[in-house]
């Protein structure tokens, strides 16, 4: 039997090594000889971030631009994001708290985005065993392989029986795989009817007794832990997850094995947990569970532009009609308010100032406009949007509540869209007389009349579409706002640019005040 010796090489080296293409098959040698750095799940996670955080410095990134491209969909504080990846370079298992909506469980899903999905595995094994946990002793202790492993590689076909220095490394066949949903990936949603059998699993006796062989993989069906074995664990609202449940998650952070249940072997089951909670949830965490979780609080940004960002990325690229940047500006501004003057601890409408409100006014806005058959989107569009987006996100305990809470949406949305818009429109104002115009007030005022003449006479207006040396004080800005806007097929950049200076000449009078200026203060 030929015995396995394999060169030291440190993880940083490893990780640099160029994996062949996902399916391929070797035995555990030929892993060994050119693999032979064994990896928990937290090295892996922590050398990928490394990794890419190297490549974007080397590629001139900033180290707070490097470290926020590592999580492109979520835009959070920095002070947030550098919490989180010194706990992921750390190795620590995190727990997300916040209030509804902020992001927290697209956070949990960009960290297993990070993590490197490519891993050797024993064929046939349940639970991805490596293939050096069978024939390599350092290994095997430090990542002891699966009963039904042991089982299969043990010269009797004795779990008892099988060591690591018995098996001959050459006939462990290998594959490398890609990492999915129930295979290095499980997403566990807290709720009190999650029962530990979940997260274990058990032995399908059905199963057993058709196939008639203990060591066939086919009789284990893997919980939610041993899915994750050397990967990922989400485990969303884990503060509503039943005690019992808790214990059997601390157990498998603390030992990184299970016990499924009706079975008296026990499955490896190591990985990288991550799980929000909501705060009024945190209550319910036991505490030796807390202990083993890093808390990271994920909150609402306390900047406008993030906010912006959040509702640019959402909306995504394909719109049928057109919501004027001015009144997309407005919407958030007006969210943004609800959020300084509204508590979140009110659980009935505690999700109404929450991101997913962000984008949806926006959608709802288009959505509105377009039913209407209207191209652009008006201000009464925009105070459509926000009732249906905010009272969309009122938790109906009862009709009573449900229509107090609705009219106290409406009233805040009456008294506080006009002074958004007024601040947006002097914001936009502002960008375009300090940028194109460099402030220069004889030009700004040359373009007021140009437009106003152009918004007054469709004919003057198609004229001007289609090119020419017409109105040119005004053709800058109608460039300026196809820049800004992602106009759908069909519309004309000069119509858009009316609709804007329509908002403009009603909420900023072309002025630029110190209360307009282009800033990021805080909320």
């Amino acid at each position: 039997m030929e015995h396995l010796a394999r060169p030291r090489v440190s993880a940083a080296a490893a990780a640099v090594r160029e994996l062949p293409p996902v399916g391929t098959k070797a035995s555990a040698r030929q892993v060994a000889e050119r693999f032979p750095a064994v990896l928990s799940p937290q090295e892996r996670l922590r050398n990928e971030v490394l990794a890419r955080l190297s490549k974007a410095r080397q590629d001139g990134k900033t180290r707070e631009a490097a470290i926020r491209a590592l999580f492109p969909r979520t835009i959070l504080p920095d002070s947030t994001v550098d919490d989180l990846v010194t706990g992921l370079v750390a190795g620590a298992h995190l727990l997300f708290f916040g209030p509804s909506g902020a992001g927290k469980t697209s956070l949990a899903k960009e960290v297993w985005d990070l993590f490197p999905k490519s891993i050797w595995v024993v064929q046939g094994c349940p639970v991805l065993d490596h293939p050096l946990s069978l024939c390599d002793p350092e290994t095997a202790a430090r990542f002891p392989p699966c009963p039904v492993c042991r089982r299969r590689f043990a010269p009797d076909g004795e779990v008892s029986s099988w060591s690591p220095q018995s098996t001959d490394a050459s006939k462990v066949p290998a594959e490398l795989v890609q990492m999915r949903e129930g295979f290095g990936f499980a997403r566990l949603q807290g709720s009190s009817e999650v029962f530990p059998d979940h997260l274990t699993g058990n032995i399908n006796l059905r199963k057993l007794e058709e196939i008639g062989d203990p060591m066939s993989p086919l009789v284990l069906e893997p919980g939610k832990l041993l899915q994750a074995n050397r990967g990922l664990l989400l485990v969303d609202e884990i503060g509503k997850l039943p005690l019992g449940t808790q214990n059997v998650l601390l157990q498998a952070l603390q030992e990184g094995t299970v016990t499924p249940s009706k079975s008296r072997e026990t499955f490896p089951a190591t990985f990288v947990a991550v799980c929000t909670s909501n705060l009024s949830d945190l209550d319910n965490i036991n505490d030796p569970l807390s202990d083993r979780l890093t808390s990271l609080h994920v909150g609402f940004n306390t900047r406008h532009a993030p906010n912006r960002l959040i509702v640019e990325l959402g909306i995504g690229p394909k719109r049928q009609s057109v919501v004027p940047e001015i009144l997309l500006d407005a919407g958030v501004r007006v969210i943004e308010a609800w959020r300084l003057r509204v508590s979140d601890d009110n659980p009935d409408i505690g999700e109404v100032g929450s991101n997913r409100t962000l984008i949806d006014v926006a959608h709802r806005t288009n959505a509105i406009a377009t039913l209407a058959g209207r191209s652009f989107a008006s201000v009464d569009d925009l105070k459509a949007g926000l009732l249906h987006a905010m009272r969309g996100r009122i938790r109906a305990r009862s009709g009573d509540s449900f229509r107090q809470n609705e009219r106290r949406v409406l009233e805040f949305i009456d008294h506080h869209t006009e002074p958004a818009l007024k601040r947006s429109a002097g914001v936009y104002w502002c960008r375009y007389f300090r940028g194109p115009l460099k402030e220069n007030e004889g030009e700004g005022k040359a373009l007021v009349s140009e437009g106003r003449r152009l918004g007054s006479d469709a004919a003057l207006t198609d004229q001007a579409a289609s090119g020419g040396d017409l109105f040119p004080k005004f053709r800058p800005f109608v460039a300026f706002v196809s820049e800004r806007e992602r106009l759908p097929d069909g519309i004309r950049p000069i119509d858009a640019a009316l609709a804007e200076f329509g908002l403009l000449e009603k909420f900023s009078l072309f002025t630029c005040t110190p209360e307009g200026a282009d800033d990021d203060a805080p909320l």
